[in-house]
């Protein structure tokens, strides 16, 4: 194995003598790279915005924006990053990226201290390959994509306090296609990093990455202890937020045996370590449970490193994924290195942020079967709109034949130690027509569904009230949807 290195706006950096729980963010800042900002350490800013060269949907390469105060530098052993200062590109340090002549022109920068996080993000979508298909020059009427194809959900994990989003907004709008000199564009064309095994120990410390399943799982028989990481997001928050550290870090994003999504004629199953915004680009709408799901799931940026596997791995209670998963009946493949076994979700969890997953056992996948049910809806009550925290979250998938109920499963959040079946409601509702009266009765067994609490989010009583407020608005929306 070689010293662990980043390439850096073309130039290759050592990670050392950096600590493996150094942040990509304080890699760069110790390299004078400063336009890359800390604002809140948690990844709800975007102050602290990169591009990541990563393997592409539509093309080999994708640039792919990412919470640089959230990885570890570590992480990136082998792969390209690309900051602020290096977007208009090596040796040009007066030249302005296309993105950044139009914030500038447009008055999308106050104080600046936002504004990096914004560039990168923006260009992210900015060299995402399919934006100009989607390109209406004649459309300006849908506020949330420009007549340039730019999706501003791409944005959703920036935040601004002083210059207001409107100019920000017409400065995304207003950007044109990439030229065909521009190297950042042209390097979509190439093969991504090819993954690198690391072992990087800094003073008792060790960040590890095997290159193949089988190796990693042997890992981890030998270091049961070690904390598994992949998109990070979470375990970057216990790092920054509450001094967390690790013995031993062990990565698994890059591993191919968990960045697979097969669908077969009876199941889909998507690797533990894909990202949320892969497997979104990946599906196209083809479960729409959670095509509903990830537009609501933290930020874009979140979802660029995000896993199913990781959300699943935490055990959160407030977690985005699992009620959807349970509302779809999924399955979870847990491996060790003596073999996998399939476990299903409505059984995974045992407790508060505890599961059946043993020492040594990791999600290789997970499993969701097929057919899907027609009716499918995901609600998420929350404060913010994006890039929150929910209170509440609740999913739906429900048949309905000839006007009566034949299976019903609902996922809860937010209401219990665990995320939860609503198995009183779902019998409530299973053999019963969908009609007013059948809706309001199983509205009223879901509100006394789970063992809410009271804190700074919402009270138990608001909580208990939007389940029951659920089932009524997915019965209005059927309903709706029949007559129109």
């Amino acid at each position: 194995m070689t010293a662990p290195r980043i390439t850096v706006n073309g130039t290759e950096a050592p990670i050392s003598p950096a600590a493996p729980h150094t942040t990509v963010l304080d890699f760069l800042r110790e390299r004078g790279l400063t336009g890359t900002k800390e604002g809140c350490a948690e990844g709800e800013c975007g102050a602290c915005a990169i591009l990541v060269a990563r393997p592409g949907t539509n093309e080999p390469t994708d640039w792919v924006a990412v919470n640089a105060c959230l990885l570890p530098a570590a992480a990136l052993d082998g792969q390209e990053v690309v900051t602020s200062e290096g977007l208009a590109g090596v040796g040009r340090p007066d030249t302005l990226h296309p993105v950044q002549e139009e914030m500038a022109v447009r008055g999308g920068s106050q104080c600046g201290y936002c504004t990096p996080g914004f560039v990168c993000s923006m260009a992210a979508e900015y060299y995402r390959p399919d934006r100009c298909a989607h390109a209406d020059p004649a459309d300006d009427t849908d506020p949330e994509h420009g007549p340039n194809g730019f999706d501003l959900h791409a944005l959703s994990g920036n935040l601004c306090r002083c210059t207001g989003y409107r100019p920000i907004r017409d400065a995304a709008f207003a950007v044109g296609a990439p030229t065909e000199e521009d190297p950042l564009a042209q390097r979509r064309e190439q093969s991504p990093p090819v993954p690198v095994a690391t072992e990087y120990v800094q003073d008792g410390s060790a960040f590890l990455r095997r290159n193949t399943l089988g190796e990693t799982l042997r890992l981890l028989r030998e270091r049961p202890d070690a904390v598994v990481v992949a998109g990070s997001t979470d375990w970057g928050v216990e790092v920054n937020i509450r001094a967390r550290r690790a013995d031993c870090v062990i990565a698994v994003d890059r591993l191919p045996e968990l960045r697979e999504l097969r669908v077969g004629s009876d199941s889909i199953e998507i690797g533990a370590a894909l990202t949320l915004t892969e497997i979104e680009r990946r599906l196209d709408g083809r479960v729409p449970l959670l095509a509903e799901l990830f537009p609501q799931f933290a930020s874009r940026l979140i979802r660029n490193g995000a896993t199913l596997g990781g959300n699943l791995g935490t055990g959160s209670p407030i977690g985005d994924s699992p009620p959807v998963l349970l509302a779809l009946e999924a399955s979870v493949v847990l491996a060790d290195a003596d073999g996998e076994r399939l476990v299903p979700l409505a059984e995974y969890f045992t407790g508060y942020r505890q599961s059946v997953r043993r020492p040594g056992e990791l999600i290789r996948a997970v499993r969701v079967p097929l057919p899907l049910s027609q009716v499918v809806a995901f609600h998420k009550i929350a404060k913010r709109r994006f890039d929150d925290i929910s209170s509440v979250a609740v999913a739906f998938a429900i048949e309905i034949e000839d006007g009566l109920v034949g299976k019903a499963r609902i996922g809860l959040g937010g209401v219990a130690a665990t995320p939860i079946r609503a198995l009183s409601t779902e019998a409530s509702l299973e053999g019963r027509p969908w009609t007013a009266e059948t809706v309001e009765a199983a509205a009223r067994v879901l509100r006394a569904e789970g063992t809410p609490l009271n804190d700074q989010r919402a009270s138990a009583a608001y909580r208990s009230a939007m389940l029951g407020q659920s089932l009524l608005k997915l019965y209005a929306h059927t309903t709706e949807a029949v007559s129109s």
